[in-house]
């Protein structure tokens, strides 16, 4: 047996974890200052709710991981939280409030290629709103994205982009409706692929020469030249994409974001549930491959999954947490420990384990060694693990009932009684 990990899986020590939990903290803190409630949904979903509405050619069908249980039924694992949510909304939309805004932090699987900053296990970090229509939610959503990454400090460019838009284009230029998601894959990919690779990849739809020319020639073109070559067109969807690209990026001018963001008319975004606006964010510095956080409008989905004949407008966000890692794991500091105080006994190990739990009672994280080391390697355990506090018991200190604090960083000493334990005033990591 050889004793490893699954490939894409992998284990995080204590301070690789750090770093993960400060980028969830810096989301989660910004997540709730937007008004967005934690949900939790399970990982296990029955494959066909996963697979809906994907043609066979989809990327994302041939990244499932797919099993049966005990009683055969097709199940597979979630590749994303977005899905699961729409699935969440359709068995408790009676029991919620509209509109609703919510976010989770937790795994998703894909079997795909492995890569810098993509795994096949991994963590996203998302929040949707369900109930609210137009683009001001939209612009809202985007501030999350600029003022999460300022905090991080990773520099940022967020492209955007529209699906009705996109779909409006394909049509006009001949393509057939039943082609449009594959086409829509292949245009998603224009700027990632060679061009000789992507017309390949057009021609093997079997699209004639003069469709080619004319996706690659609209497909090129800026928001500005798209406002005024369709300034007149009867192609409803190319009139609401444009309405409502041009409804976003007036509202990142007034947010004072429009810097950050870009028009970008390849952009489809993955899935094909997004109706809307789409949104992927990256690196400036370009330390990773590929968006390292994205979104978009999805209005049809959870109306699909309920099949009331109501409509549920939903757009949703989400934070890549292995490529933000990636970015900060050589650049957040590590150096510090998240225990405050290591007590060391010296034949007084009940006697700690009391001390222990009235420091921890009033917020201080207490370690005590129990393995009987001599005073100095303990000393160097604490200093090794940058535990700044570090007290020692013996029958001294129980026979006058005070303790010394030796502060490991400056070499100070605090002295109190047992009496007065709860009143210490530390400075903590």
């Amino acid at each position: 047996m050889r004793i490893q990990n699954v490939k894409g899986g992998y284990d995080f020590l204590p301070n690789e974890q750090k770093i993960r939990n400060y980028i969830n903290e810096v989301i989660i803190r910004n997540f709730k200052l937007y008004g967005f409630k934690s949900i939790e949904t399970p990982i296990l979903c029955y494959y066909d709710m996963l697979s809906n509405k994907y043609d066979e050619d989809s990327d994302i069908l041939k990244e499932i991981y797919r099993l049966k249980d005990q009683g055969n039924r097709d199940l597979g694992l979630r590749y994303d939280l977005t899905v699961p949510f729409a699935k969440f909304i359709a068995l408790n939309k009676n029991n919620i409030s509209f509109p609703f805004k919510r976010y989770e932090i937790a795994k998703v699987f894909r079997d795909g290629p492995v890569k810098v900053g993509r795994d096949r296990e991994f963590t996203q970090c998302d929040a949707d709103v369900v109930g609210i229509t137009g683009q001001y939610i939209e612009a809202e959503l985007l501030s999350i994205f600029v003022k999460t990454f300022k905090e991080l400090g990773i520099n940022i460019n967020i492209k955007y982009n529209s699906r009705k838009l996109m779909n409006g284009l394909i049509l006009d230029s001949g393509v057939s409706k039943d082609l449009l998601q594959s086409i829509t894959t292949i245009i998603d990919k224009k700027d990632k692929i060679t061009k000789e690779v992507f017309l390949q990849m057009l021609n093997e739809k079997g699209i004639g020469s003069e469709t080619v020319n004319k996706l690659m020639d609209l497909f090129s073109l800026t928001l500005e030249e798209l406002n005024k070559r369709f300034n007149d067109s009867n192609n409803e969807l190319i009139k609401e994409g444009l309405l409502e690209v041009n409804k976003l990026c007036d509202c990142l001018v007034e947010l004072n974001i429009k810097d950050i963001c870009s028009f970008d008319v390849t952009l489809a975004r993955g899935q094909n549930y997004y109706t809307g606006n789409v949104f992927e964010v990256y690196d400036l510095e370009a330390r990773v491959k590929g968006s390292i956080a994205a979104g978009g409008r999805y209005d049809k989905m959870i109306g699909n999954f309920i099949g009331d004949g109501c409509e549920y407008p939903a757009v949703g966000i989400s934070f890549g947490l292995t490529s933000i890692y990636e970015i900060l794991k050589s650049k957040v500091d590590t150096t510090y420990s998240e225990t405050d105080i290591y007590i060391i006994p010296m034949n007084t190990e009940i006697d700690c384990l009391k001390i222990a739990n009235r420091l921890r009672n009033v917020g201080y994280s207490v370690e005590v060694e129990m393995n009987n080391k001599k005073l100095k390697k303990s000393l160097n355990y604490a200093n090794k693990e940058c535990i700044r506090y570090v007290i020692v018991v013996g029958a001294n200190e129980l026979e006058t009932r005070k303790i010394t604090i030796k502060d490991m960083i400056n070499g100070n000493d605090i002295t109190t009684s047992f009496s007065e334990i709860e009143k210490l005033k530390l400075r903590c990591n």
